[in-house]
């Protein structure tokens, strides 16, 4: 069996403690070994000297597959004409923009050094597209999030008070779906909105046919993580995205968990001051800041804006609906049965623009005044933020404030006074970036083999050669290893693995199935026996991880 060497290379590994360290790492077999002892040599030695040694990239928050993005697809055809992605003798066709096609959205994480992500939105019947459009995804592995927040049972037996059949219901759906975590998107909001009622659902507001609350939705099914002992927390897409004045209905939210532990997703749209006509809009980052600073069971990853084109994709409807209306673009709805919403929309974020641009700041706002990075995850909810190839943009704006400083002169003079950027003087190590792009994600989702070069870890590695800026060095890597071989190289393929997938199996009581059964067979158009995904969808390497 092969055994490689990458050596002299300056090792950054949080998760370990080597912060910048000169060393060597040992691969076989896929793995990251010890050293060998006694005479055995290895069988090929990467000179890395010079080079930045990094564990794999990973994507907690991402949308990449499923219907939704399908639908994105289809709607914008500009992307498809202006960014095509030619087959060679190694690589298939297809196209890129802010909605990639599933063999290029492998390609780009993988030359971009990222070997992990996560979808973060799949309805349950959804589920088997999803692991379709992964089996044609390359290089990294992934895993999705199952919809759960405006699930017509599941709030049924919220309103009933039956936490233990949730908790089973809940088990029993990730097991159908190869799934991996919770997500809870505008919970009761979106069935509210369909009813025909606005995008200002609130905490305490009812909702209509079920007589239940978003927190009754949110203490719910955060109870049922714990109680699956899942490796993720539920995962929350909060009431009022986007609106102004919505800091406050994410403050009650954090509240609102009582201590259980919960993800707060693309946090940068929930941070806004200001009132719901946007009048004063503001950031209201420091008083949110500061309740996850001082609660340990909350983690977030930001969902930072970039400027330029992208597509707006969400299981909210009624924000597809508000962003349709704002920015009078084309838009498109669907509702999957008894399920989930979901609205899609293109947008341009606009530097001139006050909003876009208090928006920018608020994300950039979030990194730098959170004080724990392994509470914290880089995203952009690509793409809703931005695309994820803006990812070495955001790490130049951490690292350099002379750099965010000479794009604040760009923006709108009537930002003074609406937000704290200006005075931040704080700027990212590299052991932070690591932390914040490989390690914390990694730890938040439980995956104790990636974003780490200890022994036994996968040995997804990405090289990177120091340019004159930080956006330069981690644009383009000098080489991405996944499972120890080398898939890119200065940018050119040289290999194209298929990654793992990544889900669940959570033991819950199964003698609530003949329950589940009925309310299939009285409210869906599917058959109960045919709604769990065949093992046939599933790629073939497959973690399933106990909990």
């Amino acid at each position: 069996m092969s055994l490689l060497r990458i050596a002299n290379g300056t090792v950054y590994d949080p998760a370990n403690g080597i912060d910048g360290i000169v060393s060597d790492i040992w691969v076989e077999a896929g793995k990251i070994v010890a050293p060998p002892r006694g005479r055995k040599k290895a069988t090929r030695t990467i000179d890395a000297s010079g080079q930045l040694v990094f564990p794999g990239g990973i994507d907690m928050h991402s949308h990449i597959a499923g219907p939704k993005v399908n639908f994105s697809r289809k709607m914008r055809p500009e992307d498809r004409r202006n960014a095509v992605y030619p087959k060679t003798d190694l690589l298939r066709s297809g196209t890129g923009g802010s909605t990639p096609t599933t063999f290029t959205t492998g390609y780009l994480y993988g030359g971009l050094g990222y070997t992990t992500a996560f979808d973060a939105a799949i309805p349950p019947l959804g589920a088997r597209h999803a692991h379709e459009e992964f089996r044609d995804t390359p290089v990294i592995d992934k895993g999705f999030f199952i919809l759960l927040g405006n699930n017509h049972y599941a709030m049924k037996l919220i309103a009933a008070q039956e936490q233990e059949v949730l908790s089973a219901y809940a088990g029993w759906l990730l097991n159908a779906t190869k799934g991996y975590a919770l997500k809870i998107v505008n919970p009761g909001g979106v069935e509210r909105w369909k009813q025909g009622a606005g995008h200002d659902t609130q905490l305490d507001t009812v909702v209509d046919g079920f007589g239940i609350t978003p927190r009754q939705i949110i203490t719910g099914v955060a109870q049922a993580a714990i109680d699956l002992n899942l490796p993720h927390p539920v995962h929350i897409h909060g009431n009022q995205l986007g609106i102004a004045g919505n800091w406050r209905t994410t403050l009650e939210t954090m509240r609102a968990l009582e201590g259980r532990r919960a993800h707060l997703t693309h946090v940068q749209f929930h941070s806004y001051g200001g009132e719901p006509n946007g009048e004063g809009f503001c950031s209201r980052v420091s008083e949110l800041v500061d309740y996850v600073n001082s609660h340990r069971n909350i983690s977030i990853d930001v969902g930072h804006v970039n400027f330029g084109k992208t597509t707006s994709m969400t299981g909210d409807g009624a924000l597809g609906y508000f962003l349709h209306r704002v920015t009078g673009k084309k838009w498109f709805n669907s509702e999957t049965e008894c399920e989930a919403g979901c609205g899609i929309v293109p947008i341009e974020y606009k530097q001139r623009s006050l909003i876009h641009a208090l928006q920018w700041i608020i994300g950039l706002e979030w990194y730098l005044l959170m004080q724990d990075p392994w509470r914290i995850a880089m995203s952009t909810d690509h793409p809703n933020g931005g695309v994820f190839l803006a990812y070495p943009e955001m790490i130049q704006l951490l690292m350099s404030r002379d750099y965010r400083r000479e794009v604040l002169t760009k923006l709108p003079a009537s930002i003074a006074g609406r937000c704290v950027l200006p005075s931040l003087e704080r700027e990212y190590t590299l052991n932070e970036i690591a932390i914040i792009t490989r390690a914390s994600p990694a730890r938040l989702l439980g995956l104790k083999d990636k974003g780490q070069l200890g022994v036994g870890a996968d040995a997804d590695i990405t090289l990177y050669s120091p340019h004159p800026t930080w956006k330069q060095t981690f644009e383009l890597p000098r080489m991405v290893l996944k499972a120890g071989e080398i898939v890119c190289e200065n940018g050119e393929f040289r290999h194209i693995p298929f990654g793992l997938l990544h889900a669940v199996n959570p033991s819950f009581d199964d003698g609530w199935l003949a329950h589940f059964r009925n309310w299939f067979q009285d409210n869906y158009s599917i058959q109960f026996d045919n709604f769990a995904v065949d093992d046939s969808y599933l790629q073939e390497g497959v973690v399933l991880q106990s909990c």
